[in-house]
């Protein structure tokens, strides 16, 4: 393709995309709730006081639980972080998107199996497409890692470019670590140091961004503070290595932790808290908190200790579930979910409904009075979950990874019932994939699910008790119906042409 061809393809399915945002949302956007977000990046199930652990202490958090709903059961769309990412913000499985693993950064040298090339391309819908469309500001900080050419706009679209007003953004981790990361990105251009933590520095230019905000709509401002609508997105870079945190807060671990390191990673996570408890502050400040929507959660389960060279911070617990990050077991994708709205949501309650991060798209465009898009979406409205109204999915959980640590590549959460399966061939195991060209679709196309498991999630979600040979005809049942869902994905999984001989 000619050079200059690519970003006027680009420029032109942007602004179709805008066009049918404006065409499908209200544009009186008065009343509707504000929206935050948070998303932590590695966070365990049990890796909060609320869930359960013995040491870390998450006070603003644990609040946030009993001021709403503390979920039970809430699953992230993947177990590893890109396609987790592209999954929450398009109510989609990530695989539709063309994002099978994490997005490794690219100097545009073509690999066999194109990964250089993968991102989420200009087509894709997101929430803050929608809601922009709506008439809210919004707004993006934190961890973006949707791109292989990240802030290089003639390649691949940037955060603004999905909907976002304003964004500071990183590509992948905080570099060279939380400690005053030099490689942020503000609207397009470089910041350079910050001189403060990863956690604390995004909640600052949230906070600001609302102040802002709030002077320039001043004038019109209602009792809720704020006349304009606001979606805030904050996906934090805790606690996902490279760990670094304040020295105060790591000293106060220590008569509890077995090592410095480990240390590290619990006033990691408290760090996290007390960057949440700010921005908490800041909306009571506005008299906007009684109005806003606020969920937190993470992208998977936490790192294995040691994986890699620089792992030697991630102390971070599933719980009693079975598995970590890159598992399709539950500790890979089963991670704390939290949701507080005073105006509408009775406090106190624990539920353990199964929702997913996917459901938040199509329950954020009901809340702004947004058409869902014409595309398929994996997600469904959760309002009446959130209301204490009944509730059925009519679309199990399903996730498809085929570079998972664990033998399952496929998974399934219907109902009380979670099913794992293998893909197999005539020759055995199909390989892992990070990514899927089309000599690899048809692999998997021509691949089958075996070795299936069976777990009552209800009596047993620790994923102990295997139940496919004592339930033959559940497990046939539930095979078939994975299949299915494994069919669907394959026929909307677009692929990635390598530029060199696979």
């Amino acid at each position: 393709m000619p050079p200059i061809v690519q970003p006027l393809i680009l420029l032109l399915s942007l602004w179709i995309g805008s066009a049918w945002v404006s065409m499908v949302c209200a544009q009186d956007a008065a009343a509707r709730p504000n929206i935050v977000v948070f998303l932590c990046d590695d966070l365990g199930y049990g890796d909060l006081a609320c869930y359960g652990h013995p040491h870390i202490r998450t006070p603003h958090l644990d609040q946030l639980a009993r001021e709403g709903i503390r979920f039970t059961d809430f699953y992230s769309a993947a177990p590893v972080c890109s396609p987790s990412r592209v999954g929450l913000l398009t109510g989609r499985n990530p695989n539709r998107a063309g994002i099978y693993d994490w997005i490794p950064a690219s100097d545009g040298t073509p690999r066999p199996n194109a990964r250089e090339q993968v991102h989420m391309r200009s087509g894709e819908v997101t929430i803050a497409r929608m809601l922009q469309g709506a008439g809210y500001a919004t707004f993006m900080a934190g961890k973006w890692h949707c791109n292989s050419r990240f802030n290089q706009p003639a390649l691949q679209p940037l955060p603004s470019d999905f909907g976002f007003d304003h964004w500071l953004a990183t590509d992948n981790n905080a570099r060279p670590s939380h400690d005053n990361p030099a490689n942020f990105v503000r609207n397009g251009v470089t910041v350079g140091e910050i001189g403060a933590f990863s956690c604390q520095y995004v909640v600052t230019e949230a906070i600001q961004w609302l102040q802002d905000l709030r002077e320039t709509d001043i004038n019109a401002a209602e009792i809720r503070g704020l006349d304009k609508p606001f979606f805030l997105f904050i996906p934090f870079h805790e606690p996902h290595e490279p760990v670094a945190s304040p020295r105060t807060l790591v000293d106060q671990y220590r008569n509890v932790a077995t090592s410095l390191d480990e240390a590290h990673y619990f006033a990691n996570v408290t760090n996290i808290d007390l960057a949440v408890g700010r921005l908490l502050q800041a909306l009571d400040d506005m008299d906007a908190a009684e109005d806003t929507l606020v969920i937190f959660t993470s992208d998977n389960g936490p790192e294995t200790l040691n994986r890699y060279r620089t792992a030697n911070r991630s102390f971070g617990s599933p719980g009693d579930l079975r598995g970590m990050k890159l598992h399709t077991h539950e500790g890979g994708v089963r991670v704390a979910g939290i949701v507080r709205w005073p105006a509408q949501i009775a406090a106190g309650q624990k539920i353990s409904t199964p929702v997913w991060s996917l459901d938040l798209f199509p329950t954020f465009c009901d809340i702004a009075e947004c058409r869902l898009p014409n595309r398929e979406l994996d997600g469904r409205n959760i309002l009446p979950v959130l209301q204490g109204q009944p509730f059925a999915r009519d679309k199990p959980l399903v996730w498809c990874y085929f570079n998972a640590t664990n033998e399952a590549r496929m998974a399934m959460r219907d109902g009380d019932w979670k099913v794992l399966a293998r893909l197999t061939d005539a020759s055995g195991e199909v390989p892992k994939k990070q990514n899927i060209t089309p000599v690899q679709l048809q692999q998997l196309k021509n691949a089958s699910l075996t070795d299936v498991e069976i777990y009552n999630l209800v009596n047993d979600h620790a994923e102990q008790q295997n139940l496919a040979a004592d339930r033959p005809q559940l497990a046939g049942e539930m095979l078939d119906k994975l299949q299915q869902q494994f069919n669907e994905l394959l026929d909307d999984s677009p692929v990635w042409q390598p530029d060199i001989d696979d």
